[in-house]
Parts: C-alpha cells; sequence; structure tokens
C-alpha cells in the first residue's frame, strides 16, 4: 500500500527555504552556484547592451535622415481653414451679439483684437521681420546668408486701415459698425496661385441686412509676399497676413448669417467634412 507524505512543520519548511537560499554544502545561492551566477548576469548584461544598442543606432539612424527644417510628409491639409477674431461659440457655432448702449457685451471682443494684434505692432515688426515694400525678388530678401533659416515680411497694424485699432481702441464695436479680423491658416510650402492674389469676400442670404462691408488692405488681398510659408523653425518669426473686415450699416436687431470666403486658387470652401477650410460662417447680431 502507498504511504503518505508525512506533513512537515513549519520550521521544516523554513530550513528548506534557508537551505535553498544558500546551500553551504554545495556552495549553491538560490540553486545556482557562483561561477553560474557570474556566466548568466554577464549574458543578461551582454544581451541588453544589444538591444539598447539597436535601439540607439535605429532611433540616430531615424534622426539623420529627418529635416529639421522641411517636413518629410505634408499631405494633412491641401486647402487652408480660416479663422476670425473675435469670435464667440455658442455650441459649434460663432455667434456675435453685442449691444452699442452696454460696453460688456463687447469690451471682452476689443480686448480679445487688442491682445491678439500685439504681434503685429510697428515696434514689434521692425525688430522681427523685414519690410517688403517695393522689392521685387522677395525670396532673395528673406534669405539669411550662411543660415537654413528666412525672415519674414512685416505685417503691421497699419495696413488694417480703419481696423488697425490706432484711431478707434474699441474696432468700431461701439458705434454699431464692428471689426473683425480674418486669417488664413498656416501650410508649409503652399502658395495660392501665381497671378491673382487671393482675397476675402463676406456676404449674407440677407445682404440687405449686412448692408456695406470694408476690407483693409485694400481689396482684402492676402499677398503674394508671405507665402510660401517655410515653417516654424526654418520662418521662426513669420506672422500670418490678415485681412480686416468691416461692416458699417448692419441693420439693427435682426440675426444676419454671414459667410467669409477666400477666394483663390488652390483655396477649397466646399468640404463637408470641414467647415472652416476656406471660408468662416458666423451670426452677427447688432442691437
Amino acid at each position: 500500500m502507498a504511504t503518505f507524505n508525512e506533513k512537515k512543520t513549519c520550521s521544516q519548511r523554513m530550513e528548506n527555504f534557508g537551505r535553498f537560499v544558500w546551500n553551504p554544502d554545495t556552495g549553491e545561492l538560490l540553486g545556482r552556484t557562483l561561477i553560474k551566477w557570474v556566466y548568466i548576469s554577464l549574458y543578461y548584461v551582454a544581451f541588453y547592451v544589444v538591444i539598447i544598442g539597436l535601439f540607439a543606432l535605429s532611433i540616430f539612424s531615424l534622426m539623420k535622415s529627418l529635416n529639421p527644417y522641411v517636413p518629410d510628409y505634408q499631405d494633412r491639409l491641401s486647402s487652408p481653414g480660416v479663422t476670425i477674431r473675435p469670435f464667440h461659440y455658442v455650441e459649434e457655432d460663432i455667434n456675435i451679439c453685442i449691444n452699442t448702449s452696454n460696453s460688456e457685451s463687447w469690451g471682452s471682443y476689443t480686448k480679445s483684437l487688442q491682445e491678439f494684434l500685439a504681434a503685429y505692432n510697428s515696434t514689434v515688426q521692425a525688430v522681427q521681420n523685414v519690410n517688403c515694400t517695393s522689392h521685387d525678388n522677395i525670396k532673395a530678401l528673406l534669405s539669411t546668408p550662411g543660415s537654413k533659416t528666412m525672415r519674414a515680411c512685416q505685417f503691421t497694424t497699419e495696413l488694417l486701415g480703419e481696423c488697425s485699432g490706432e484711431e478707434d481702441k474699441n474696432y468700431g464695436f461701439q458705434d454699431g459698425k464692428p471689426c473683425f479680423v480674418i486669417k488664413m491658416n498656416r501650410i508649409i510650402g503652399f502658395v495660392p496661385g501665381n497671378t491673382t492674389a487671393p482675397y476675402v469676400n463676406c456676404t449674407s442670404k440677407n445682404s440687405a441686412a449686412l448692408g456695406q462691408v470694408k476690407y483693409f488692405p485694400n481689396g482684402g488681398n492676402f499677398s503674394f509676399d508671405y507665402f510660401p510659408y517655410y515653417g516654424k523653425k526654418a520662418q521662426p518669426n513669420y506672422t500670418n497676413p490678415l485681412v480686416a473686415v468691416k461692416f458699417v450699416d448692419v441693420q439693427r436687431n435682426v440675426k444676419i448669417p454671414v459667410v467669409c470666403k477666400i477666394v483663390g486658387t488652390k483655396i477649397s470652401t466646399d468640404n463637408p467634412h470641414d467647415p472652416y477650410e476656406g471660408k468662416v460662417e458666423f451670426t452677427l447680431e447688432i442691437q
């Protein structure tokens, strides 16, 4: 008949565990002799050194193949998006509602414009960028000898005329003749055509209520001097060109749907998946 193994006591189990940790008869530590521990340690050290070396070599090869000034892949956007300042979102739509007799209704808008246009101050632009007026070879003017970085053309608030904020710090909001600034988002290497500069055109289904629209600079054009954009590292001081739109005689107490499109070659305005590609839509109400 089979015999049952005698149940070991707690002290016996602790003794067996102690002999496993260190066996004085065989000189084993945790089941291995010292020389075996040396061999296995050397093996794992060599293994991980090779793995780390291969990983470092692959990262080094990848970084050497990348150009920090020009992205390898630029297929995210083919047509620029458009943004507007100031703005106020109601759910997913931009809704601008002001009361000319209540400064609290438009004070945040004028503050937003002042903060946004601070980078376009003539003093700041004179330090950072180049005056490209009356120059034909813009690329040569912006190139920096001995450097891969490019300078950028100045764009100052003076170009925004009545919407510059220099004479009217409230940008027309207190008079019910508000100014808005349209900005085209940056795309590296993008040039909007070759002959006709892109321009802003603001319309409404209720054109009679929208009234007259003024554009600054005159014609609402984005000059070719600011294209192409070479990238943040290649052109660190680049500032986007702007177009200011002033609504002069908007009908009061009417919600007016407004669409401001950028009209130009290579600029799409009918993308159903991106409502801000090439245009911006908002509702304007002046009380």
